[in-house]
């Protein structure tokens, strides 16, 4: 298996939960989980089952070499990174400090191994393309040892053990029932998880317990420890793109979506929240992929956010139109400038008047822009609410109320001029036959 291959193998295919809490020992790299260990065997503490560190190393070297300030560090487009897949299973197990390289194929961590194996060996008798992740659990927390959360399903089984494997992708996993020996709980709110997987990847080790961390830092200070969690996890593929994060949340439309984030930094983990979580925006920037999604697809769904938010900018750019297609602008806000130039933002001058084709109407603070023709002197509204406001409006409403004169009425005073000459000479003419 090369270097950048997933940890997180690929397979083909009622109570409530509160977000899973974080351990408070990420950063410790001789932490050992001492409640590790079960009746049945499946939790042996073997201690530290790899000779790496836990990737994170110290000190400005690790940070340069491995770290978000690396050379490589987001010189790789991320769309379309993600091999599409239906359903995410998580199992909770141990901590990264104690993951070996290939937590799967461990050989005294039976649970994680044999789970693995019996998902391997049913692939083709699922439904769903299955990926098998570990992320971090602790025992009398809300993320114990051998708990299983499944994705986009939102239900968590508790206390897996490798007595139960075998029944256990069976029922749940091949046959989409329930397994027996366990209620499934339904997850509520949305749940974060960040590669940490230092003994895989130096890079997963030296990212990823920062941005738990700054995470679970944002979520506590809005107060959202109900709402949202975040966990370690093992590896899930594109070192490369460290930070690497995955988001589980609801949609508009009552979905589940998985979304996954490469190049992700601690600066970013507050934009991931209100955004992504608080908003149900996608951060393009930093998008990798879907959950669900072919990486074509996923190209494909970007390029047309892409669009529509050019598209949207353009048309918050652009004027109302009114039904004449006349364009219609509102000023307000307007302040007295020196020698009563105004100071508002889209001034408009008698030139631009005259291109546009439009008289001006002024109600209180708001100009609109009315199609000549339409009782244009009775339309104009000449007084105005301060010294010098709107000066350069009153002088082309003056301006505009001339030109009306000439064009509309110059013709009606030749036609009575005319006439009176006409009955003045046809009396002279009378006087004289007389």
């Amino acid at each position: 298996m090369s270097r950048d291959d997933s940890l997180s193998f690929m397979t083909h295919s009622s109570s409530s939960s509160s977000p899973i809490t974080v351990s408070s020992n990420i950063n410790d790299n001789n932490y050992i989980d001492s409640q590790i260990g079960s009746g049945s065997g499946s939790f042996q503490n073997d201690g530290v089952l790899s000779n790496n560190d836990g990737g994170g190393g110290s000190g400005n070297t690790s940070e340069t070499e491995f770290g978000f300030q690396r050379n490589e560090f987001r010189q790789n487009p991320l769309v379309g990174t993600v091999q599409i897949y239906d359903r995410h299973v998580f199992l909770c197990y141990k901590n990264p400090q104690v993951w070996p390289p290939h937590v799967e194929a461990a050989e005294f961590d039976r649970l994680p191994r044999l789970l693995s194996a019996a998902l391997l060996a049913r692939k083709t008798q699922m439904k769903k393309q299955t990926r098998l992740t570990i992320c971090e659990g602790h025992d009398g927390t809300e993320t114990s040892n051998g708990d299983v959360l499944i994705f986009p399903d939102m239900i968590r089984y508790r206390r897996l053990t490798h007595f139960d494997v075998d029944t256990f992708v069976e029922e749940v996993l091949v046959k989409d029932s329930e397994w027996l020996p366990g209620t499934p709980e339904t997850l509520r709110g949305s749940y974060i998880f960040v590669c940490s997987h230092g003994s895989r990847d130096r890079r997963c080790g030296v990212c990823g317990p920062p941005l738990v961390t700054k995470f679970q830092e944002e979520i506590d200070a809005r107060g959202l420890q109900s709402q949202v969690s975040v966990s370690p996890c093992s590896h899930i593929g594109g070192h490369k793109y460290a930070g690497n994060v995955i988001i589980f949340s609801r949609t508009t439309h009552c979905g589940v979506a998985g979304h996954w984030y490469g190049y992700v930094t601690p600066d970013d983990a507050h934009i991931l929240l209100d955004q992504h979580i608080g908003k149900g925006e996608i951060i393009d920037r930093l998008w990798r992929g879907q959950m669900g999604l072919s990486e074509e697809d996923q190209k494909k769904a970007q390029k047309l956010r892409l669009q529509q938010s050019v598209k949207s900018n353009q048309l918050n750019d652009q004027m109302v139109r009114t039904e004449n297609g006349a364009q219609t602008e509102e000023i307000t806000g307007c302040c007295q400038g020196h020698q009563s130039f105004s100071c508002c933002k889209n001034q408009v001058s008698p030139e631009e008047a005259e291109n546009n084709d439009v008289l001006i109407k002024k109600r209180s603070e708001e100009l609109i822009f009315i199609p000549r023709g339409k009782k244009s002197e009775k339309q104009i509204t000449r007084t105005t609410s301060g010294k010098g406001y709107f000066s350069r409006t009153t002088y082309l409403a003056e301006k505009l109320s001339i030109e009306s004169w000439e064009q509309e009425d110059t013709f009606a005073t030749l036609a009575v001029v005319g006439a009176a000459v006409s009955v003045a000479i046809a009396y002279v003419s009378y006087k004289q036959l007389r």
